[in-house]
């Protein structure tokens, strides 16, 4: 297993963290009209810098990538400061998550894309094409 996670990079983990995204999104969305629900999103650069990288994504210098746990100690789930306040506390601005709920998903569409490349590299491989 430890031989396809190294085959697949990064993207693996980068699926699961746009997926869970796009979870948030869609979880500010459904409560649009909810009072004094707060708007989240999740940092993906600071997730995505928890996990190591694999003999893949190799660097010129050790510093260049900072090492971390291949967990998420923090969810990354940060509250978002809304550009009008409403009346009933609730921070989610409709259009707001609309439109970057539409970017997670054309992110998530692309990291998808760049599996679906690695596995059929991979496959053509063990073909011996």
């Amino acid at each position: 297993m430890d031989v396809l996670s190294n085959a697949l990079g990064i993207h693996e983990k980068a699926l699961r963290v746009r997926n869970q995204r796009m979870e948030v999104l869609a979880r500010n969305i459904a409560n649009d009209d909810t009072p004094h629900f707060k708007a989240r999103d999740i940092d993906f650069k600071k997730v995505m810098s928890e996990f190591k990288p694999t003999e893949l994504m190799a660097s010129t210098h050790g510093t260049h990538f900072a090492f971390g746990d291949d967990k998420i100690d923090d969810d990354g789930l940060r509250y978002r400061t809304p550009f009008n306040a409403s009346v009933d506390g609730n921070t989610v601005e409709l259009t707001v998550e609309q439109s970057k709920y539409g970017k997670a998903a054309a992110d998530y569409q692309a990291t998808l894309s760049f599996l679906e490349s690695r596995v059929s590299s991979i496959r053509k491989a063990l073909r011996g094409e």
